[in-house]
C-alpha cells in the first residue's frame, strides 16, 4: 500500500530539499546547474529538449471512486488505473529522493479566496521552480508559505523516462492527475506548461462544482470598471489583446466567474513570443527582463534573444509575473463581465473581421471552439486546416462540455452581456491568397465593442453563417467588414464560406443529441 503524504514529506524534509527559494537563488541555481543561460534583457532562458509543447496523448487521469462518475472519459480524458498511478508515484518519489537537490513552491491558484486552491510544487530542475512561481499565485511571506497544507501537490521528474511495458504508459512521458489524492505526477517531459495546464484541468473540475465558471480566457477591465472576456486558441491573439495600455489586466490565460466577478487563477503570464516586438505588442515585449523564463527562444552569443527565429519550435514561450506588466491589476480581481471576444484566426478568410452574436449563437461557437491551422504547420498540411476546440480549451476539460456552455449561457442572460466573434486570420481569400487582418484595425473594433459603441451601430446580417455584421466601424476601412467583398471573386468566397460551415455542423455532431437546439437557435443545423 502507497502511502502518499508520507513518501512527499520525506522528499519535503531531505536535507537537499530547497524551499521557497526566491527568484534570485532559482535563477542563480539554473545558471550553476547549467539548465540555462541569462539573456541580455536579464531574462533566464532555457530549453525543453524533445518536447517544446503538450503532451496530450501522454496525458491522463486516475480512474477511481472520485473521478469514475464524474469525468467527461474519452480521448481528451484519459483514464488509467489506481495501481499504475501508485506504481510510478513510488518510482518517482525514490528517483527524486537519490537527486542531490530539489526545489519546492508553496502558492495558491486562484484570486478568489473561498475557491482558492492550496498547493505544492516539488521540482527536480530549478528553471522548473520558477516557472512555478512565476506561474501560480505567491504567498505575500515566506512563513505564510510554509504554513500552507496543500490541496494539490505536483511531482516533476522531467528526467525519469517511463517504459511502457512495465510502467503501463503510453511512452516515455506521462502526466497523471488523481483527483482523489489531489497529486499531479510529472515525467519524461522537460515541457514547463504541462504543470500550468495540469493545475487549470483541475480548476475546471472544482469550481463548477462550487457553482463558479471555468474559462480557459484573457481578461482586462477599464476605468469604468467594464471587464471584457477574451477567448481563443493558441495564435488568435488572446494574449496580445487583452494586453492594452489603456485597460488594467486581470490575466492573459486562466479565469474563473463567480456571483461577484472574474478573478485570475494565475499570478503570471505565459505569452507566445514568436515574432514578437517592441512595436506590436509593447507590454509583452517589455515584460521580458530579470524574473521572466523563456523557453525555447534562440539566444545569439552575445544573449541576444531572436524572436523570429522557429527553428527550435513556433512555440516560444515567455513566462512573466502578472505585475510586470505596469497597467495589472492587484489583486487580479473584477466585477462581472460587460463584454465577450471569441477569438478565431480564420485562415479561410471568410468569417467578418467582427460580428455580433446572439446568446445561442455564442453558446454554439464557445462549444465549437474554431480557429484553422495553417498550410506548412505540420507535414502533409498543404491547405488551411479547421480546428475545433470545445470551449476554446478541451484538452483542460474533465467534465462534459455542456456543463461550461450551460453556465456561460447563464451567466449572458443574467449579467446581459455582449457577445462578439472576431476573426483575427486571413481577408480577402485564405491563407496564401488573402493577407492577415491588420493588428490596428482589430484592436480598434475590439475598443468599440468593450466601449459599447458598437452596439449601437447598424448590421447586416452574413449570408452564410448568419453574423450580424456592423456595417461601419471609425477608423476601419468599410469594405473589409463583410469578407465577401473583399474576395476577387463572390462565388468562391461563397464556395470556401459553405465549406466551412459544413466543417462546422460536421465538428457539432460529435455533441449529444441533447445540443441540437443549440446549433439549430445558432443558425446550423447537425
Amino acid at each position: 500500500m502507497v502511502n502518499h503524504s508520507e513518501l512527499i514529506q520525506n522528499l519535503v524534509s531531505k536535507d537537499a530539499a530547497h524551499i521557497q527559494l526566491p527568484t534570485s537563488q532559482l535563477v542563480e541555481k539554473s545558471l550553476e546547474r547549467g539548465e540555462g543561460k541569462l539573456t541580455n534583457t536579464g531574462a533566464l532562458r532555457a530549453e525543453t529538449g524533445k518536447y517544446t509543447g503538450r503532451s496530450p496523448k501522454d496525458r491522463f487521469i486516475v480512474e477511481d471512486d472520485t473521478s469514475r462518475d464524474k469525468v467527461d472519459w474519452g480521448e481528451v480524458n484519459q483514464p488509467i488505473s489506481e495501481e499504475v498511478f501508485n506504481n510510478l508515484f513510488a518510482k518517482v518519489v525514490d528517483y527524486l529522493d537519490k537527486k542531490e537537490e530539489v526545489f519546492i513552491f508553496n502558492g495558491h491558484a486562484g484570486a478568489d479566496e473561498a475557491t482558492s486552491l492550496d498547493l505544492r510544487v516539488i521540482n527536480e530542475y530549478s528553471w522548473h521552480n520558477m516557472f512555478a512561481r512565476t506561474m501560480f499565485i505567491r504567498p505575500e511571506t515566506k512563513e505564510a508559505a510554509l504554513n500552507i497544507n496543500p490541496d494539490f501537490t505536483i511531482v516533476s521528474a522531467p528526467t525519469f523516462k517511463a517504459d511502457p511495458e512495465v510502467d503501463g504508459t503510453k511512452s516515455e512521458t506521462f502526466i497523471i492527475v488523481s483527483l482523489e489524492k489531489g497529486i499531479i505526477l510529472i515525467g519524461g517531459t522537460e515541457y514547463a506548461g504541462e504543470m500550468k495546464k495540469s493545475i487549470f484541468s483541475v480548476m475546471n473540475y472544482l469550481l463548477p462544482e462550487q457553482g463558479v465558471m471555468s474559462m480557459h480566457c484573457s481578461a482586462n477591465v477599464g476605468e469604468n470598471k467594464d471587464v471584457a472576456l477574451f477567448f481563443g486558441l493558441s495564435g488568435t491573439g488572446k494574449t496580445t489583446l487583452s494586453a492594452d495600455a489603456q485597460r488594467e489586466l486581470i490575466g492573459d490565460d486562466e479565469h474563473g466567474w463567480n456571483e461577484n466577478g472574474v478573478f485570475n487563477i494565475e499570478g503570471g503570464c505565459y505569452a507566445k513570443t514568436i515574432n514578437l516586438s517592441a512595436e506590436k505588442e509593447p507590454e509583452i515585449y517589455q515584460a521580458i527582463r530579470f524574473g521572466t523564463v523563456l523557453e525555447n527562444v534562440a539566444v545569439d552569443e552575445e544573449g541576444t534573444p531572436d524572436y523570429d527565429d522557429n527553428s527550435l519550435t513556433e512555440n516560444t514561450r515567455a513566462a512573466y509575473p502578472l505585475d510586470y506588466i505596469d497597467n495589472a491589476r492587484i489583486p487580479s480581481v473584477a466585477g462581472h463581465p460587460n463584454t465577450i471576444i471569441f477569438l478565431t484566426a480564420d485562415a479561410f478568410g471568410v468569417l467578418p473581421p467582427i460580428s455580433k452574436l446572439t446568446k445561442s449563437q455564442a453558446m454554439y461557437h464557445f462549444l465549437s471552439g474554431f480557429t484553422s491551422k495553417l498550410a506548412g504547420t505540420e507535414r502533409g498540411v498543404t491547405s488551411p486546416q479547421p480546428v475545433f476546440s470545445t470551449c476554446f480549451g478541451s484538452p483542460f476539460l474533465p467534465l462534459h462540455a455542456t456543463t461550461y456552455a450551460n453556465m456561460l449561457g447563464d451567466l449572458i442572460d443574467k449579467h446581459n452581456v455582449n457577445v462578439y466573434l472576431v476573426n483575427t486570420g486571413w481577408s480577402g481569400g485564405e491563407y496564401g491568397v488573402g493577407k492577415r487582418m491588420d493588428l490596428k484595425y482589430t484592436r480598434s473594433m475590439v475598443r468599440r465593442a468593450i466601449s459599447g459603441e458598437l452596439v449601437l451601430n447598424d448590421f447586416e446580417e452574413d449570408s452564410v453563417f448568419g453574423l450580424s455584421i456592423p456595417v461601419s466601424v471609425p477608423g476601419v476601412p468599410k469594405e473589409i467588414l463583410n469578407p465577401r467583398n473583399t474576395w476577387v471573386s463572390e462565388e468562391a468566397y461563397d464556395e470556401k464560406a459553405k465549406q466551412l460551415k459544413e466543417s462546422f455542423i460536421e465538428n457539432f455532431k460529435k455533441f449529444s443529441k441533447d445540443s441540437e437546439h443549440i446549433a439549430q437557435k445558432g443558425g446550423f443545423t447537425v
